[in-house]
């Protein structure tokens, strides 16, 4: 008795390619435990605007997580220190410091750490 197996790399590649195949099935599960993760992470409400998807890539499905928070470049890369000034002509900030309010023309921003919570969930995910 004699048996002949004929395999065929083209069909098995177009199999793991699948939009609803066992690969693209992982890859959503990794890519959702890794926003998760990133919400997690993300400083006060960033959170809140992070979403993930899975899609075509150049080399095959690929799974991407966005965050569409205004603020998120600031957070990742860090500020250097600057003066923030009213938006308005003439106008001026107000803030509390220690219980009190106070008014002024300007104020000194000390600047922000970079604080890279998607490369971390991209680490922890794994």
């Amino acid at each position: 008795m004699s048996v002949e197996v004929n395999i065929d790399p083209g069909r098995i590649a177009r199999t793991l390619r699948l939009r609803n195949g066992v690969v693209a099935r992982r890859l959503a599960e990794r890519t959702a435990r890794t926003a998760s993760i990133a919400e997690r992470e993300a400083p006060g409400t960033m959170g809140r605007y992070i979403s993930w998807k899975v899609q075509d890539g150049p080399r095959g499905l690929q799974g991407v997580i966005v965050c569409d928070h205004p603020a998120v470049r600031f957070v990742l890369d860090g500020t250097r220190p600057h003066i923030i000034r009213p938006r308005k002509k003439g106008g001026v900030l107000r803030f509390e410091v220690r219980g009190r309010v106070v008014y002024s023309a300007y104020a000194r921003h000390p600047g922000t750490r970079p604080n890279n919570f998607l490369a971390r969930a991209l680490r922890d995910g794994r």
